[in-house]
């Protein structure tokens, strides 16, 4: 591989208030990589020139904007620059950013330098119902709250809202049975859809409409919810601020007044009363 798995040559770029980025946040915690693979976190409001570096410089390359990191790897790129991204040092390109892609290279490929290589989030017992479980959740879940928020017509709006609450009604039912999504542990597929209901009430039920229940209103996947968020170190992964500031000042023409909401009062630290669950 061009790209061989070392400590201290890859980084990520990431913004706190993406969901997707924020699933590699978590397996970079989980898997104790944050001496090998270090992290640089974009401004949480983007404007037109896209994620910035002003409330914290990238003290890795100087960048200004992550757009030059796009522009160093292929010189005529022309594409959207998202989040997250994983750098190489010393190729100085991006070896990767598609979050779903850098989770799994996070998860197997640096046990050498892992505190916790002993964790594998997506065991080979589990894979197909792994892969089925992430399959519906993103389409409808992860994918559907941004299909519902930027809908421009009633229709689109209408069909992305009813398959994303037909699909947290199915999770709700799936988790009276069991404590987390596949197997006994979590898995990669809790800390995908996690990364959505952390938001979920937050900034999707307003910001984006998603308002025909709340994830406070589900009694599984709430206590689902809380069970992941009071998991060693995944609060520290959290940031509101962040969260409530990029979406309701970002999207400007779904909030052009740009106000950002004092609320909503979350119970996170809740006991979740999940144990009793295999």
């Amino acid at each position: 591989s061009p790209f061989p798995a070392e400590a201290g040559r890859y980084h990520l770029y990431v913004s706190l208030a993406c969901p997707w980025a924020h699933r590699t946040i978590i397996v970079r915690h989980l898997k104790g990589l944050e001496d090998a693979i270090g992290l640089t976190v974009v401004d949480p409001i983007r404007d037109e020139r896209g994620w910035a570096f002003t409330d914290e410089p990238d003290p890795l390359e100087g960048f200004e904007f992550l757009a030059e990191a796009y522009r160093k790897s292929d010189p005529e790129f022309e594409g959207r620059v998202t989040v997250p991204v994983l750098w190489d040092r010393v190729e100085q390109r991006i070896v990767n950013n598609e979050s779903s892609e850098i989770l799994r290279m996070l998860n197997a490929e640096f046990d050498a330098f892992a505190e916790h290589p002993e964790l594998d989030l997506y065991p080979l017992a589990l894979r197909a119902e792994i892969d089925e479980v992430n399959e519906r959740v993103y389409r409808t879940i992860n994918n559907g709250v941004y299909k519902a928020g930027f809908a421009t017509s009633q229709e689109a709006y209408a069909e992305a809202v009813s398959e994303l609450f037909e699909s947290l009604d199915w999770l709700d039912e799936r988790l009276a049975r069991q404590r987390y999504l596949v197997g006994s542990q979590p898995t990669e597929a809790d800390w995908r859809l996690f990364t959505t209901l952390i938001r979920f009430d937050v900034v999707y039920v307003g910001h984006f409409k998603c308002n025909l229940r709340r994830i406070a209103d589900y009694p599984h996947l709430s206590g689902y919810l809380r069970d992941l968020y009071q998991q060693p170190g995944i609060s520290e992964t959290v940031d509101f601020d962040h969260i409530k500031r990029h979406y309701y000042v970002t999207h400007d023409k779904i909030n052009p007044t740009r106000v950002v909401p004092l609320g909503p009062a979350l119970e996170l630290d809740a006991p979740h009363g999940r144990e009793e669950l295999a």
